[in-house]
């Protein structure tokens, strides 16, 4: 990547877009693909998506376009997702449990370590092939198991103890979904979710038509 480049947030977030689309075009048995073409998939100007990926380097061959392959190698390298991380998820709710059963964190390089729940009855139990502990246990699992990204499914009211106790174990990446904002040390990565922002967008668009 290059030095000394200030990468604005937009950029960034486009990048698992544009991966996301590789890898589906790869599927196709596509090799080489254009700016155009690709930009197409996703809704991007093609102008939008060369100058996202200058920001990292020189890629692709100028009058042919992009060699896919390459090109999902090299962003998943700037994406991280070559690490393999460790994620741990907190709360075996319905999304819990669906998240926990999700068959493409694998391939993206996310490792499902451990899964916590207060629930007496669930600790013990597989989901996705992975023990449920109890969350009186999660900073002891958690660094056993060296877990680099928490994941929060629990109700609101639980979520900050839950964020702190993934914090002293050492974790610093955080995906939320409780529906609260969370307070983490600065070098801790946190990233909330909250799903009904979306519907409510589109319940605005729906009634105004």
């Amino acid at each position: 990547m290059k030095e000394h480049i200030v990468i604005s947030k937009a950029t960034i977030d486009r990048l698992p877009l544009y991966f996301r689309t590789l890898r589906l075009v790869q599927q196709e048995g596509t090799e080489i693909i254009s700016s155009e073409e690709l930009g197409r998939r996703i809704g991007v100007t093609p102008e939008q998506i060369r100058k996202d990926l200058a920001s990292f380097g020189e890629f692709g061959k100028k009058g042919v376009g992009y060699f896919v392959r390459e090109l999902i190698r090299n962003i998943g390298e700037i994406l991280g997702l070559h690490r393999n991380w460790n994620i741990a998820i907190v709360g075996v709710g319905h999304l819990g449990w669906a998240l926990a059963n999700y068959k493409n964190f694998a391939s993206l390089g996310f490792n499902l370590a451990a899964v916590f729940d207060v629930d007496p009855a669930k600790v013990g139990q597989l989901i996705g092939g992975v023990e449920i502990y109890s969350i009186d246990r999660l900073e002891e699992v958690a660094r056993e198991r060296n877990i680099h990204i928490g994941v929060i499914t629990v109700p609101a009211e639980s979520a900050q103890e839950v964020a702190d106790k993934l914090v002293a174990a050492g974790v610093r990446g955080i995906w939320n979904f409780a529906p609260i904002k969370l307070n983490v040390a600065d070098n801790v990565r946190l990233v909330s979710e909250d799903l009904s922002v979306g519907l409510s967008s589109i319940s605005y668009y729906l009634s105004r038509q």
